[in-house]
């Protein structure tokens, strides 16, 4: 096993100054160094690596594992960005997979290869999507770990995911396959598959919905419903104002019309309490039956959205729009500097449903999959 390596500490310039980090013990530690007029960046690093040695002397001998580090460090620090549904998901993932690994080795002695080896055995038994996965653990763990001046070199930096991961394949709709949905469903619950192959929108957007965000041609999507806990929308991007076709505008406002609540806070689709319906409720008992009866088992909420995506571009309509409409990103610059209002993508949709009377797409939808 090498040696240990002891930590530099980092520095940060905030508000003109530099600011030195470290450790002690398991608590961090800040410090002004000094201002960035006065003092180089290189001045800066010297300051706080004489600081971060004196807390290195009083540590003694111990040394970080790579489940230390985790759980102290990278959860508590990422957990802050990470929405509630991101830090369940990661926390399992990196616990269970890179954890149960190399929980017990120092975070400073596990080679690239170990890891390597370990994307490549997991690609033998688990999806292209978690093996990529950890691939992005693993980076982010030890870019942060270099951030700290725990290590000099990450070993994660030239990772890649294997080939032989099994990637799911991507299961889209054809518009025949959408009509039978609408045919089968109820009418509720083709209203919410509407909203998703329709208008894009995810089932946590729809079921939070309330009738304050519903306006003549949109819905306003401003929060989602994640585990019966009613939250932010999933990006930056999701929060947005989704076009919404006429025929369903007027399927809203009949629906409406029988709602025992229509205020601005009551819910579009209101449990028996008045509290959003449970996704999962909603599709065991009342979507999957009959989709399965009508040979569409295979169909999630996931694939009408990706429905959505495909018979947009199977209509030649422009991918902005689209990744507007899904609330999406298309490229970071044209998102940040350019959007596109309601009024612009009104005739998108609306076109998507009329396509439903006829056949215009169903030589460019067949085999076409997604790409947003």
């Amino acid at each position: 096993m090498r040696k240990s390596r002891y930590q530099k500490g980092s520095v940060k310039k905030q508000d003109g100054r530099w600011v030195g980090m470290w450790w002690e013990g398991k608590n961090r530690k800040s410090r002004v160094l000094g201002l960035v007029k006065d003092m180089t960046k290189s001045d800066a690093r010297r300051s706080v690596a004489a600081l971060a040695t004196e807390a290195n002397k009083k540590a003694g001998s111990r040394e970080w594992t790579f489940a230390e580090f985790v759980t102290e460090v990278y959860f508590p620090f990422y957990e802050r960005k990470w929405k509630a549904s991101t830090i369940t998901t990661n926390e399992n993932r990196v616990m269970v997979h890179l954890c149960g690994e190399f929980g017990s080795r120092p975070l400073n002695a596990i080679q690239r290869d170990e890891f390597q080896k370990l994307l490549d055995f997991k690609a033998s038994k688990l999806s292209f999507s978690i093996v990529d996965h950890l691939r992005w653990d693993l980076r982010q763990v030890f870019g942060l770990a270099m951030a700290e001046g725990m290590i000099e070199r990450s070993p994660a930096d030239l990772l890649w995911t294997p080939r032989g991961a099994e990637q799911p394949t991507q299961l889209v709709m054809t518009l025949q396959d959408v009509r039978r949905c609408f045919a089968v469903l109820q009418s509720r619950e083709r209203l919410i598959a509407k909203l998703a192959i329709l208008g894009g929108m995810r089932p946590g957007e729809i079921l939070a919905l309330t009738w304050g965000a519903v306006d003549s041609s949109s819905a306003e999507i401003r929060q989602r419903v994640y585990r019966g806990v009613i939250d932010t929308p999933k990006t930056r991007q999701s929060v947005r104002k989704a076009a919404l076709p006429e025929a369903l505008m007027n399927e809203l406002g009949v629906w409406r019309e029988k709602a025992a609540c229509t205020a601005a806070k009551a819910y579009v689709f209101p449990s028996e309490n008045m509290t959003p319906l449970t996704r999962e409720n909603l599709w065991r008992r009342s979507m999957k039956p009959y989709l399965d009866k009508a040979g569409l088992g295979w169909v999630t909420f996931q694939v009408m959205r990706r429905t959505h995506a495909t018979l947009m571009k199977g209509l030649g309509i422009d991918g902005k729009l689209v990744a507007d409409q899904l609330g999406h990103g298309l490229d970071v610059n044209q998102n940040v500097y350019t959007q596109s209002p309601v009024a612009m993508r009104l005739p998108a949709v609306n076109r998507l449903e009329k396509s439903l009377d006829g056949a215009e797409m169903e030589q460019t939808i067949s085999g076409t999959s997604a790409s947003y």
